[in-house]
């Protein structure tokens, strides 16, 4: 681990757990995180349905990706946490409260979930989890969650998860694997004071 990785690691989140999850953050000197990282950026399923700004093509591009979330956490300006097995520790995905503004009390929140992990509830009990430290210790008042039309499993996790569908944005998003093109995304969100609802139910 470099001396600049303690320092990110050193700039920590609370760790959020169940006894089903454990949301920690990054760690850019773990090589299994590094790993993990690079892998599910670079998933079929997940290039579907979302362009990055900037993609992470090696290991070295990877670490430098969560170091620069390390910072921007440090900064104030978001929450990036890793999914990990509550036992092991080992990444089963990732969540990120972004774009957070501390005067209009209100972020942005995305997700995604490795391949072996999908189909077991992961990212929804990730959503509730982290929702529910934003809202009340983080102090925010409204969260959004947008996804592109026709992401129907994140549509499904953002109604159990409590985040209302609001409307459809007009080319908001990137095209699957263009900078040039758009699509729609749906906006959901959730209030501080909307009613906490049971992730687990049907």
């Amino acid at each position: 681990m470099a001396l600049d990785d303690r320092r990110y690691k050193a700039a920590r989140l609370p760790d959020l757990r169940t006894p089903e999850l454990w949301l920690r953050p990054w760690d850019p000197g773990a090589d299994d995180d590094v790993e993990a990282w690079l892998r599910g950026r670079a998933d079929a399923e997940f290039r579907r349905w979302n362009t990055p700004l900037r993609t992470a093509t090696d290991e070295e591009s990877a670490r430098e990706q969560l170091r620069a979330a390390a910072r921007n956490a440090a900064e104030g300006g978001a929450a990036p946490y890793c999914i990990a097995d509550p036992v092991t520790g080992r990444p089963l995905g990732h969540i990120g409260v972004n774009a957070i503004d501390r005067v209009m009390k209100t972020a942005r929140v995305g997700y995604w979930v490795l391949p072996e992990a999908r189909g077991h509830g992961v990212a929804t009990r990730a959503l509730a989890l982290a929702t529910r430290w934003a809202l009340t210790d983080l102090g925010l008042y409204r969260i959004e969650l947008g996804h592109a039309v026709g992401h129907d499993s994140s549509c499904h996790i953002a109604e159990r998860c409590g985040f209302r569908y609001e409307g459809t944005l007009r080319g908001a998003m990137w095209e699957a694997g263009r900078q040039d093109a758009y699509r729609d995304a749906h906006l959901h969100a959730r209030l501080a004071d909307d009613p906490d609802p049971d992730p687990d139910a049907s």
